[in-house]
């Protein structure tokens, strides 16, 4: 993780997750309510992330996996005493940690001009000639503004040493470096066999540098791997903490099982880690490259396409269910890809009847300083029959000219374009707009909104919107007609 020298930590995945490192630049983080304020809604640009999801909420992911027994059997109560259990972990997360401490880096990004630290992450040898495994995210610098930033490794005893970037994977959030005229062989960390699987509720040891006050070790098990997961990341029942984003989780025997890359914020030991066999993957990739000196944003970018298409496959692949509000039948994903959560009726607003449903797709990877790649939508439907039409049209109005849409360019985006229009994909008339917002430094990749009301009925409607991030022109398009002519209205017999 990287870890921040004087400014508070920033979320740069979805709000209550934290990328187990710390961050160069301070950024407030957007503050995700199970639910968004009633009938006018004075927010809405990007749909608050539902209240259990991974990146999101309350209750931890039920874990998927491998199952089977803990593989450290506790103690028969006659034959050790109960109170020595904590001295049987701690003496095996000491043997992991004299293990493993010379094969632990921490990777420093520094300014060129000023030689100041901007971020923090951790590391580890995976060969003797000098690559080190770490995240996208610790990295990131070095790839998008090498000219500005350049990498430094330090180990457990203070040796330092310039590091090069060879090879990254966006989908992932790895990053491969190589430490730059080193005399020795680098001693090696190894990947557990992909061939045996981990069993639920096996001991794990994270390894990381927290909060740039020293390598340390924490304790945990593998609780498999997370449910609606875009990519596989393993559940990590143990405490990572800022800084230790891109050090190693190890088994027992002190093999490589997974990279440390984030934590939820709301629960406790609820963090999470990259397969091994992705970092491998890359370190493969990465062994005979050349190293990254000018900005690779078309690398990024080509990453980020095929990102784009396999989450548009997947969602074309899916068909939506629908969900019943009353004769609306409203499109949400399939379970398998998002989590969706819902309210009722809101007491400050006794005249209407409101429900809503939030879904979210845990589908978004760090780009940098910024996260693209996320599926959300939202609905609001409405019945209100005492209101009459006349004053329930200025309320479903209102609702629908308050969604917030990035009518501002940044220095990432341009300003949203859009084109609004009727439409009647079959039993329900719409009111459809749809927005896309281009990336500066992303060629033919969008940011897409589409907004939905229904105008078929006096005293009842729906609000819908979906916002796709990173998405390209052709499938943008393919999925916005996927969502339009999901609506449906059923009339009552």
């Amino acid at each position: 993780m990287r870890f921040p020298l004087l400014w508070p930590l920033r979320l740069v995945t979805p709000p209550l997750l934290l990328l187990a490192c710390a961050l160069a630049h301070a950024q407030n983080a957007p503050h995700h309510a199970p639910v968004s304020p009633p009938a006018v809604r004075t927010t809405g640009g990007a749909l608050p992330a539902a209240p259990t999801a991974q990146r999101a909420t309350a209750a931890p992911p039920a874990p998927g996996g491998e199952p089977g027994e803990a593989a450290a059997p506790s103690p028969t109560a006659g034959a050790v005493p109960a109170a020595s259990a904590p001295a049987l972990l701690s003496r095996d997360a000491r043997r992991i940690y004299e293990l493993s401490r010379d094969k632990l880096v921490q990777i420093r990004t520094l300014l060129r001009n000023a030689n100041t630290q901007a971020s923090i992450g951790s590391g580890f040898f995976v060969s003797a000639d000098g690559l080190i495994v770490t995240n996208f995210h610790v990295a990131s610098q070095l790839a998008l503004e090498p000219e500005r930033y350049r990498g430094v490794y330090v180990t457990m005893d203070g040796q330092e040493g310039e590091v090069e970037l060879l090879a990254f994977d966006v989908q992932h959030d790895l990053a491969v470096l190589r430490a730059k005229e080193r005399t020795a062989a680098a001693p090696v960390l190894g990947f557990r066999p992909a061939a045996e699987a981990l069993a639920q509720g096996e001991r794990i040891y994270s390894l990381g540098n927290p909060l740039d006050i020293g390598f340390a070790v924490t304790e945990g098990t593998y609780n498999g791997l997370v449910k609606r997961s875009f990519y596989p990341r393993i559940f990590f029942g143990g405490t990572l903490n800022p800084g230790m984003s891109g050090g190693p989780a190890v088994d027992d025997a002190g093999r490589v099982l997974g990279v440390n890359v984030a934590k939820r914020l709301d629960g406790e030991q609820v963090s999470f880690l990259i397969p091994a066999e992705f970092a491998q993957a890359l370190v493969q990739r990465a062994a005979n490259a050349e190293p990254i000196t000018q900005p690779a944003h078309a690398e990024m970018t080509r990453q980020l396409m095929e990102h784009q298409q396999r989450l548009t496959d997947r969602f074309l692949k899916a068909p939506f269910r629908e969900q019943r509000h009353g004769n609306y039948r409203l499109p949400v994903p399939d379970d398998a890809l998002a989590r969706c959560w819902g309210s009722g009726r809101d007491p400050n607003f006794p005249g209407l009847n409101l429900e809503r449903t939030q879904c979210r797709a845990d589908s978004d990877v760090v780009a940098g300083d910024f996260n693209t790649g996320a599926v959300r939508l939202s609905y609001e439907a409405y019945s209100a029959p005492t209101l009459g039409a006349a004053r329930f049209a200025r309320v479903l109005s209102k609702s629908f000219e308050n969604e917030r849409l990035q009518t501002r360019g940044n220095r990432h985006q341009t300003a949203a374009e859009c084109t609004e229009r009727y439409v009647d994909p079959g039993t329900v008339a719409l009111r459809a707009v749809v927005c896309l917002s281009a990336y500066r430094k992303l060629p033919g990749l969008y940011t897409m909104t589409v907004l939905a009301a229904s105008v078929n009925q006096p005293t009842q409607g729906v609000l819908g919107r979906l916002d796709v991030q990173g998405i390209a022109f052709d499938n943008g398009m393919k999925l916005a007609s996927q969502y339009l002519k999901a609506f449906r209205w059923e009339a009552a017999p």
